[in-house]
């Protein structure tokens, strides 16, 4: 599958006008069988890289995934990673803070759940909520107990951009290699999937009214999207901004994209030393001849 990344990512401190990026483009599959067959091979290959990772143990990996409700997070989640060992991957979403979390700053929270090297950790949602939601409700901040003089300067929001990139700077010197897909679904496609939650009772538990409620504010999320991306997308902690409207593409632009990140850190089995070598050569002879290797 020939699949040009490039179109997909944000260009550091370049603004994306999301109101003329694609919502949909041409289906990178011909067939909902050839479909099927492009994502088990992106899983099939993303398994292996991944046992790599593990052995390998200097890189971890952090994908994060923002986007407006229904816009397939958790099934791009689950389609693109259900071939990795459980044991090498690692998933969290991020709901309303804790009582506990808010006494601390915005980044706490997501600190205590990051992978560890070799493994791959994804975050639905992360601490980008901080300059989305947040941004959108500035009456959360009352609730986060911040000194009024620094929520209510007109920088916070500058502020937490700089924080977050240098964060992700920090977790990149240190070996964590950071993805985030903004999911870009149509306002139109999010409410046909409503309405499909609504009519299917297998789905009713996925809407609620808070859902419809935040809907309210598309404009608003949209213009908090563009200035996110524009001010926390860098070279080392690419923002891609994946068509969602339809969801099979979205996979397969967020498995390669993976995939492209992987096969980047040249990662390789340990070779043993001259020692090692010599002492698995002779545990070998043992196990050949069971007499002699009681």
């Amino acid at each position: 599958m020939k699949l040009d990344l490039d179109a997909f990512r944000i260009q550091p401190g370049k603004k994306p006008n999301l109101a003329k990026r694609p919502t949909r483009i041409d289906p990178v599959y011909r067939s909902k069988g050839e479909y099927h067959e492009l994502l088990a091979n992106h899983v099939a290959e993303l398994s292996k890289l991944q046992n790599v990772l593990y052995a390998d143990n200097r890189y971890a990996i952090l994908l994060i995934f923002q986007a407006m409700d229904a816009a397939g997070k958790d099934s791009a989640i689950k389609h693109v990673m259900s071939g990795v060992n459980p044991q090498g991957c690692q998933v969290y979403s991020f709901k309303h803070p804790s009582a506990t979390e808010l006494e601390h700053d915005f980044l706490w929270r997501t600190n205590c759940v990051l992978p560890e090297r070799g493994r791959i950790g994804i975050f639905n949602r992360s601490y980008y909520e901080e300059v989305l939601v947040v941004r959108v409700h500035p009456e959360i901040l009352e609730m986060q107990n911040i000194p009024h003089n620094l929520a209510h300067n007109g920088k916070v929001w500058d502020h937490r951009y700089r924080s977050i990139v240098s964060h992700e700077q920090h977790l990149h010197c240190n070996g964590t290699r950071i993805v985030k897909f903004y999911l870009h679904l149509s306002k139109e496609e999010q409410r046909k999937r409503f309405l499909e939650r609504i009519d299917d009772p297998n789905k009713n538990w996925k809407f609620s009214t808070a859902d419809l409620e935040e809907r309210k504010f598309w404009d608003q999320y949209m213009e908090a999207y563009e200035s996110c991306l524009q001010e926390t997308s860098t070279k080392d902690s690419p923002w891609f901004a994946v068509p969602a409207d339809d969801k099979k593409n979205a996979r397969l632009i967020v498995s390669r994209i993976v995939l492209d990140t992987l096969e980047s850190l040249n990662l390789k089995y340990p070779e043993p030393s001259p020692e090692r070598r010599k002492e698995l050569l002779d545990i070998r002879k043992r196990l050949e001849n069971p007499e002699n290797g009681k």
